[in-house]
Order: structure tokens, then sequence, then C-alpha cells
């Protein structure tokens, strides 16, 4: 019982200190959402100005940058934390994402599922990090795409990759969650009715060909963006700690980086912050991390794990792979151990 009493206590102690974190301005939100807006939909402009076929691909990546990060505001409107409207939340991310055919309303129920199993159940829908037994069982094409899954991910399969691996999970998910169907479905006509009306409009102006290679510049670039946000959040932290909000404290990557980065990012760079409470709005995870860490620290507890920023974590995680072991009986966390791949190669071939 004590314990219990104990978790509680803690839990408890959790949401008094971010109580006040929850309100969300929809102001700041809007302001973020059409700024961003605003410098995509200026360089696609540009883009299409231009006549040098090299100044045109260069100024179509450069706004695939930034359309990234307006796709990922699409993340708060998940939570319906960018502008708290849930009209604005409902519509606008599907206008913004679906031209990339990326099916937002399927992700949306997706992602709650994720919020729920995170660090817990194995079918988490957005586990980027294979485990022992699934790598023991794939063949060796696979095994060689796990050693090289980072770069794979992010330069290969880029945004393509996360279409198909959302669509497929929530095709097989729908019978864990029935409205994940419906949503398949209404993903699915939206994102055929905007393609056909743009490949209608540049066909009937000869521009076809210009807008495929537009199209695929802006995938490959807001792929290979949200691939490495996608892996870094989450890889090499698979585990269960104690309750809910420990679990997801400690499951999730903290990346240290600059203010301005973190904005464009929507605060997800508090990635474990926002994972114990999905309902603070992007603006307020700086001031909700220190808070947490001062709760885990005066309850003698680690500290949440914060990387070096995203590009020395990409950089770490790539030159050290590793699967998802079995539960540590020594650990009284029940957490899951993480084992090297050279180490599993090594007790596989004998």
């Amino acid at each position: 019982m004590s314990s219990i009493s104990a978790s509680d206590m803690l839990t408890t102690e959790l949401h008094t200190a971010i109580a006040d974190l929850r309100q969300v301005d929809p102001v700041v939100g809007l302001f973020r959402f059409v700024t961003i807006g605003a410098i995509v939909i200026g360089l696609m402009a540009l883009a299409w100005s231009v006549n040098n076929l090299f100044a045109f691909m260069a100024i179509t990546a450069i706004a695939g940058i930034f359309y990234a990060f307006w796709i990922i505001c699409s993340h708060d409107t998940v939570h319906y934390t960018l502008t708290g409207w849930p009209w604005f939340e409902t519509i606008l991310p599907r206008l913004t994402t679906w031209p990339m055919l990326w099916p937002y309303g399927t992700y949306t129920l997706l992602h709650r599922l994720h919020h729920g199993w995170n660090g817990i159940d194995l079918r988490d829908p957005e586990r980027v990090q294979w485990t022992q037994a699934e790598y023991q069982r794939a063949n060796p094409i696979l095994r060689w795409y796990v050693c090289h899954q980072g770069l794979l991910d992010m330069f290969v399969l880029g945004g393509i990759g996360l279409i198909l691996k959302t669509s497929i999970h929530g095709w097989k998910l729908r019978t864990v969650l029935p409205q994940l169907q419906r949503q398949f479905w209404l993903d699915l006509m939206g994102i055929l009715t905007i393609q056909c009306g743009l490949l209608v409009f540049f066909s009937q102006r000869g521009e076809i060909g210009r807008y495929l290679l537009f199209w695929l510049i802006l995938e490959r670039t807001i792929g290979a963006i949200a691939q490495m946000r996608d892996r870094l959040e989450h890889y090499g932290m698979w585990g269960q700690t104690g309750g809910y909000q420990l679990t997801q404290l400690y499951a999730c990557r903290n990346l240290d980086t600059y203010p301005g980065f973190g904005w464009l990012m929507g605060g997800l760079n508090y990635h474990a912050v926002h994972h114990a409470f999905p309902d603070i709005p992007f603006n307020r995870l700086p001031v909700a991390f220190e808070r947490i860490q001062e709760v885990l620290q005066r309850n003698g507890l680690p500290l949440m794990l914060q990387g070096k920023g995203y590009l020395h974590e990409t950089i770490e995680l790539s030159q050290h792979p590793s699967t998802i072991g079995a539960v540590d009986p020594q650990d009284i966390r029940n957490r899951h151990y993480l084992l090297p791949l050279s180490r599993t190669e090594s007790a596989i071939a004998h």
C-alpha cells in the first residue's frame, strides 16, 4: 500500500506543478501557424517565378524545410493545443497535409494510441525501434536495414515511408479502434481530390513535369526532417517505469536546442514533457520541463534525459544501433534493456 500511496503522491505533485500551464493562448499558436505558412507560400511562389531549373530546385528545397515545420503544427492540432479552436484544428491541418499525401485523420487516431502505448505496449504504431525477437526473425536484408535504419529512414524511405507506415498501421489497427477505417477512407478521398485538382491545374498549363519535380523535392526534404524527429524522440528509450506519467517522462528523449528552432519544432524538443502532459501547449513546455525536473529531484528520482541536440543525437544514434531486449528482471522499474546490434548479431551467429 505504501508504494501505491507514494506513486499517487508523486503523480499528484507532478500534476500540481504544471496545473497553471495548460491554458492555450490562440494568438500564440495562430501566429506560429500563419508565420510559417506565409514563409512556405512565399517561397513556393518565388520558386515558380524563376526560370532557372537549379534555382527552382534550391528554393523548393528551402520551402520544403519550412513546410516540414508547418506540418509539425498539425501535431499540436491533434491535441487541440495550437489554438484551442476545434474547427480550426480539424480543417486547417488537413488542408496543409493532404497535398503531401499525409493521412492526417488516420495519424490523429494512431497518435492517441501511441500516447497510451509508448513504452508499455509493443503494438505502439509509432515505435521506431525493433525488438530483439523481431530482428532475429528478420531476413538478412531487413537486418541490414535495422543496422542502418536512421540514415535509410531519413534519406531513402523519407516521407513516403512514413505515409506507408501510418497507412498500414491504420488499416491493421482498425479492429482495435473502429474509427480508423472511416478516417482511412476520408483521408484517401481528400488526398485524391486535392492531388487530382493539382494535376489537372498544372497539366492544363503544360507544367506537369515541373510539378512532379516540385512535389518530389518537397517530399524528400519534409520526409528527412520528419523521419529524424520521429526517430530521435523515442529510439533507445523504450521501457515502462512505474505509473503512466513516469513511464512517459523516461521513455522519451528531450533535446537541447536553440529557442528559435524549438519554436519551429513546436516545443517537441521537450518530448518527454509533452508525452506526460499532452495538453500543455508548445510555448509552455520549457517551463514545464524545469518544474518537472525539480519534482523528480525532490523525490530522489533520475532526471529526464536531455540530448545534446538534433544533429549530435542523430549522428550518435546512427553509430550505435540497438534492439529492444526483454524486461530486465533485476530492474525494479520493469524497464526493457537494450542490445547493441553487434552483440545481438554475435548471439545469433552462435
